[in-house]
């Protein structure tokens, strides 16, 4: 399994600013879309705002790229940051528990990215 090593970078970021529970789901084979979820939450919209603005300064300053879109920003319940590759979910938490998005794609493997983001 490979995934795009600025996943990899986006959930390092999130982690840094406390993101809880950021998890990278592989989902090559089970969506053929993308290649990986990163999926992470904030306690509330500011850190979920920051959430979003590091992942983007760390992606595009170790990896060069910028997201082709961003929505939800405005209301910050539920932000999705499109790379084309992989796509990152920053949400609060209560509206991560209701979408609960690592359930619905229970077949897709979770990657063990910290080693392999430091790595």
């Amino acid at each position: 399994m490979t995934l795009p090593g600025a996943a990899l970078v986006a959930a390092a970021a999130a982690d840094e600013k406390l993101g809880n529970d950021t998890v990278v789901l592989a989902m090559e084979e089970a969506l053929g879309v993308v290649d990986a979820f990163v999926v992470t939450s904030g306690r509330n919209v500011r850190q979920v705002r920051t959430l979003v603005e590091e992942v983007e300064h760390q992606v595009k300053a170790r990896n060069g790229r910028s997201p082709l879109s961003v929505e939800g920003l405005r209301d910050a319940g539920w932000v999705l940051m499109d790379y084309g590759d992989f796509v990152v979910h920053v949400f609060l938490e209560d509206v991560r528990s209701f979408y609960d998005l690592e359930h619905l794609w229970i077949a897709a493997p979770r990657v063990r990215w910290r080693a392999e983001a430091t790595g």
